[in-house]
């Protein structure tokens, strides 16, 4: 098949990858929002799928709004097969649906018609989820909520961020995608409605779901911490401060400290939450690197009965 590639961040390109390294169809374009300010000197970058199809000499359309009429014509001229998706970012009108022949085909990262919407991962690591995987499923109008062709399935560790679990899905959701597409093409695969039971939302995840409740239970802290890493980063505050937390460990043995108060020993810290304590392993302060929990405790030379998570003031 003819095929236009739809995707923007890192974890799409092992998609764009598989399609380009099986030689069956023929990349013709991929699509891809905007360059985008980054760095320090807010210069315009291309996004990493674009600057994977520049380098394989693949014709890159980047329109502000995918209902432009340029990239529309562009896209009908092209007159693809079939547009497969992953990571996009933008919403796609019924004029670009509507142009290929056997439509556009998401790669999805959990298993529908379960977190439906844009932080499936995360909201599968907040959840407790113990099983997640990636789904292809056939682009309608609906939020994510087209009949599926294919699944995989992929466990999730009980150390994983949602970065590692990300990672991981990208590279299987990779050969699911290349799979849907020879599936299409021969005739082998038919999309199957989703299950109108067990949907549940994943809407993305702001900075103000990511700051801890010390009042949870150290199973919940640690699941908002994993979930929440790398993007857009669990936080906490300390002296009026906010405080990044990069990673914590539960400690179950550990319940005499009041939800927030925290312990400092020669090498640890440790913060009482709703049930038992959690020890913090690596933070970061506003202005600072990450470091280790242990060296940021020295410098800032905690007492006895402070506590994180109160506002400036108490």
């Amino acid at each position: 098949m003819k095929l236009v590639f739809a995707g923007t961040p890192e974890v799409a390109v092992p998609a764009l990858d598989a399609l380009l390294a099986s030689g069956r169809h023929e990349v013709a374009a991929v699509v891809t929002r905007p360059d985008a300010q980054a760095g320090r000197g807010r210069r315009l970058v291309a996004s990493p799928v674009a600057q994977r199809a520049e380098e394989a000499g693949i014709e890159v359309l980047k329109p502000a709004r995918p209902r432009e009429p340029e990239f529309l014509a562009r896209l009908g001229e092209i007159a693809p097969d079939c547009c497969p998706v992953v990571a996009y970012g933008a919403l796609l009108p019924r004029a670009a649906l509507d142009i290929p022949a056997r439509g556009w085909v998401n790669l999805h990262f959990s298993l529908l018609p379960a977190w439906r919407g844009a932080a499936p991962v995360q909201h599968a690591v907040m959840a407790g989820d113990e099983i997640t995987g990636a789904s292809t499923f056939l682009i309608e109008e609906g939020l994510d909520s087209g009949p599926v062709y294919g699944t995989v399935t992929e466990e999730i560790r009980p150390t994983d961020t949602s970065g590692d679990l990300l990672t991981r899905l990208a590279f299987a959701g990779a050969g699911l995608l290349a799979a849907t597409m020879d599936g299409i093409e021969d005739g082998t695969l038919k999309a199957v409605p989703q299950p109108q039971d067990g949907i549940t939302l994943a809407p993305k995840i702001s900075v103000e779901d990511a700051q801890v409740d010390w009042t949870a239970p150290a199973m919940r802290v640690d699941r908002v911490v994993r979930g929440c890493t790398p993007a857009p980063g669990a936080w906490t505050t300390f002296r009026g401060e906010r405080l990044k937390l990069i990673q914590v460990r539960t400690t179950p043995g550990r319940d005499d400290l009041a939800p927030g108060e925290l312990a400092v020993g020669k090498n640890s810290v440790h913060v009482g939450t709703g049930s038992y304590a959690v020890e913090l392993l690596w933070v970061q302060a506003q202005g600072k690197k990450p470091m280790r929990a242990a060296d940021w405790a020295r410098g800032v030379r905690i007492t006895d009965g402070e506590r994180a998570g109160e506002p400036a003031g108490e």
